[in-house]
């Protein structure tokens, strides 16, 4: 569903969906302008075209225990796609990475990985990242605190100007 398609009331859903995933259908209804069966139907078919890919509970990461967020810029020896293939599904298999980001630049990767600790973050070093191969360097920083996270986007409104 390209940015075209999307009206100002799904545009509304959107916006009360990132704002609190649980609302029913009658409340998420009443923002959105529509009775509950048409929004129902208007989610689902946003859900279908992919525009809404899950749902999730926010959760504080310095409550669960892992208060350290650690950013790694990682270079490959080569950009050819294998090595890009194989570094992707590396990833994927890591729950300490939480964000990574294919780069331009002088790096090709920026992953955002939490831990509980700094030797944790060195195991995750030596036992994951530095033992996979095609990674030509890596570069740590190490986050002093965070001033902002959000994961909604800011999706421009059809009747706001822009």
């Amino acid at each position: 569903m390209p940015r075209s398609v999307l009206d100002a009331i799904d545009r509304r859903i959107l916006v009360a969906l990132q704002e609190d995933a649980r609302l029913t259908v009658q409340q998420l209804a009443e923002r959105a302008g529509l009775s509950a069966s048409p929004c129902a139907r208007r989610v689902r078919l946003l859900e279908a075209a992919g525009v809404i890919t899950g749902y999730v509970a926010m959760v504080d990461q310095v409550a669960v225990g892992l208060p350290v967020s650690v950013f790694a810029s990682v270079k490959l020896e080569r950009q050819r796609e294998e090595e890009l293939d194989r570094f992707a599904v590396a990833v994927a298999r890591w729950p300490e990475v939480v964000d990574c980001y294919l780069m331009t630049g002088q790096r090709d990767y920026l992953l955002r990985i939490v831990v509980e600790d700094l030797a944790a973050y060195e195991r995750f070093l030596k036992d994951k990242l530095t033992r996979l191969d095609g990674v030509a360097s890596i570069e740590s920083s190490f986050a002093l605190g965070q001033l902002k996270r959000v994961n909604a986007l800011p999706i421009p409104q059809a009747d706001r100007p822009r």
